[in-house]
């Protein structure tokens, strides 16, 4: 199986001169890209940086020291970004243990320490869940990735761009519509499977879901896919029924395809803020999440709830929305990301 960050080689070059002359032009257009998205990316969280910029300037102005009257307003300026009271009891600890053992003296080195922890707590969420595609071998295929979430956090939205970001990487690319339960839903998501150019499995309003994923999971065998999206339904008439269908899909997926469903996705509206982590906290508890997909990253001053999310939940972001075309879902960065932050 050919993984979505790699490009597949197309098998087309015919001598070892052109076969370098294509790695490098391949290589020079990844460096290319890479450098685009990291401008996007900080362009997107620029909301999120002037506030955690522009508070920690106006604290330094009238101190020519750290102490507790600064250290409580630094606490109220994480609360305020969304990052969370455990994370940001976290980062004070840390901070004024810097300060006594006299190595944060100065903004500069505050900025420092701020950054040093929140990646520490980003890097560290990546042990737990996927972290990334390639923690599976060749034998996954179909590679099956259930997407989770309550309606209204750009759920179909997101399943559209991954299957045309993954498509676009060499992959074939097949779309489960299981969401039968919301009016309209399997109608938005063919109009982005038409955008993407993938097929697209689906059945009439209120056909039972695992019977459409059945049909889809035995299509994307016999038609060879690499990749199997599958759209969920995001709320029925309690929680305990939805839950019991997600169980139910995961057992059918793991009959059909050993080991799938190999990501479960969980998508929250970082608008939403601490709303959207209670919503992943309440999805974890029985939807074996493994991974996060923080939507409108762009909308909000408060993008400090992706540290909040990896924190509490100890599960890896995936991927990041940061408007509205197709090649704004990128895969998420926690360097980039906490450079965005400061930088």
């Amino acid at each position: 199986m050919a993984f979505w960050r790699r490009k597949k080689d197309d098998g087309h070059s015919s001598s070892i001169l052109g076969l370098d002359r294509s790695m490098e032009e391949l290589k020079a257009a990844e460096e290319a890209a890479e450098r685009e998205l990291g401008v996007r990316f900080a362009r997107a969280i620029s909301k999120t940086r002037d506030s955690i910029n522009d508070r920690l300037d106006t604290l330094f102005e009238s101190r020519r020291q750290i102490d507790e009257k600064f250290l409580d307003e630094l606490e109220e300026m994480l609360i305020s970004t969304d990052i969370g009271v455990a994370t940001t009891m976290h980062v004070i600890d840390r901070v004024r243990r810097g300060v006594s053992r006299q190595e944060i003296g100065d903004i500069a080195a505050l900025r420092a320490a701020i950054r040093k922890e929140l990646l520490d707590i980003l890097n560290a969420s990546r042990d737990k869940g996927v972290a990334a595609e390639t923690a599976f071998g060749d034998e996954a295929k179909p590679y099956v990735l259930m997407v989770v979430g309550v309606n209204g956090v750009g759920k179909t939205t997101t399943i559209g761009k991954l299957a045309q970001r993954i498509k676009a990487e060499g992959n074939k690319v097949l779309i489960c519509a299981a969401d039968t339960f919301r009016a309209a839903a399997s109608d938005q998501l063919e109009i982005w499977a038409g955008r993407a150019g993938v097929e697209i499995i689906q059945q009439k309003e209120g056909t039972d879901p695992a019977a459409v994923l059945f049909d889809a999971l035995r299509a994307a065998k016999a038609r060879e896919a690499d990749v199997l999206i599958v759209d969920t339904a995001g709320r029925l008439h309690n929680k305990s029924n939805l839950m019991a269908e997600l169980e139910k899909m995961k057992k059918v997926a793991g009959r059909e395809v050993p080991g799938a469903p190999h990501e479960t996705l969980l998508v929250i509206d970082a608008v939403t803020g601490q709303n959207g982590l209670e919503q992943a906290r309440q999805f974890t508890k029985t939807a074996d999440v493994t991974g996060i997909v923080l939507t409108k990253l762009d909308g909000t001053a408060k993008g400090g709830i992706a540290v909040a999310i990896s924190k509490e939940l100890s599960l890896p972001i995936r991927y990041v929305g940061i408007g509205e075309q197709a090649e704004d879902l990128m895969v998420f960065d926690p360097e980039a990301y906490v450079s965005g932050l400061f930088d």
